[in-house]
């Protein structure tokens, strides 16, 4: 099937290279402009553009997606389908009703909707999530579905692996479903979670909530966003790898006086297992402990 694909992350790039191997190739992509990335703000492309360079498709990066000149060059490659995955912005018509539109979404839909599907579900200690197929809608996450597969939730899961998984589970999804064009079926309505963008505030570690809690939260951002605990003295601590335990020191104190610090939360304690000070790179709890003791 001629296709034409809509992505911008990292995830969106891993279906992409699958997509690329299957009959179902790309004729076009068609992602975000160049953005300033890192702490020397350099403009860079985003993960999709560099991986359809590296694959030798033609690449467009629209200021919009829904511009007349954008819509001018899908339509002229004359795609049988548009496969969307991790675009991250607004399509509209008359785009979403001039060809067939499959968006892969990370989720078992109706359940989380949204920018941050597999951080939300990791968060919220959901023991499954999956992939979705469905066709694009104005709505967000709304359509219809045609296919869905399902994933096992790890209690040792970070983001980093189970995208890696869902990443797999997606692209081969998404070529089964080019490859049968099964039916398509209403989302029920009463089963919808929104899976909202993950914030400043979501990254913070607070200790009026259970150790159990926040464990997940530090899995669900690891390794591309990172939680971390403020300190007393107003900085923060990274934190890529933590323990629950039974107790520890009172809510909201961080203790330096075992192996590894640990802050004191609700119920029980987090001891942290793997630490970033600020400028520095990931260590161990026990080397931030030897250093800020020495």
């Amino acid at each position: 099937m001629r296709t034409v694909y809509l992505g911008t992350s990292e995830f969106a790039a891993a279906v992409l290279r699958r997509l690329a191997q299957s009959p179902h190739r790309p004729v076009l992509v068609v992602t975000r402009p160049d953005r300033p990335r890192g702490r020397g703000r350099k403009l860079a492309s985003p993960p999709v553009a560099d991986t359809a360079r590296e694959l030798g498709i033609a690449v467009e990066q629209p200021a919009s997606v829904n511009d007349d000149a954008a819509l001018r060059t899908i339509q002229a490659v004359a795609p049988e389908a548009v496969c969307v995955c991790a675009f991250g912005a607004l399509i509209t018509e008359p785009l979403l009703s001039r060809y067939e539109m499959l968006n892969l979404h990370p989720s078992l839909l109706p359940r989380w909707r949204g920018a941050a599907p597999i951080e939300r579900a990791i968060m919220a200690g959901d023991e499954r999530t999956g992939v979705s197929i469905m066709r694009l809608a104005a709505g967000l996450d709304s359509g219809p579905v045609c296919a869905q597969a399902v994933e096992p939730i790890g209690p040792e899961d970070t983001y980093g692996s189970l995208a890696a998984r869902l990443e797999v589970l997606g692209a081969d999804l998404l070529v089964r479903t080019l490859d049968l064009t099964p039916p398509c079926v209403e989302q029920d309505e009463a089963g919808v979670t929104y899976a909202a963008k993950i914030e400043t505030g979501d990254r913070e570690l607070d200790p009026s909530l259970p150790a159990v809690e926040l464990e997940r939260v530090v899995r669900a951002l690891t390794p591309h966003i990172g939680a971390y605990v403020a300190l007393g003295d107003g900085t923060r601590l990274g934190v890529s790898a933590a323990r629950v335990l039974d107790d520890g020191p009172a809510p909201g104190v961080v203790s330096f006086e075992g192996a590894r610090p640990v802050l004191g939360c609700a119920q029980g304690a987090l001891e942290l297992v793997t630490v970033q000070p600020p400028g520095r790179r990931p260590m161990s709890g026990e080397d931030y402990l030897r250093g800020r003791r020495s």
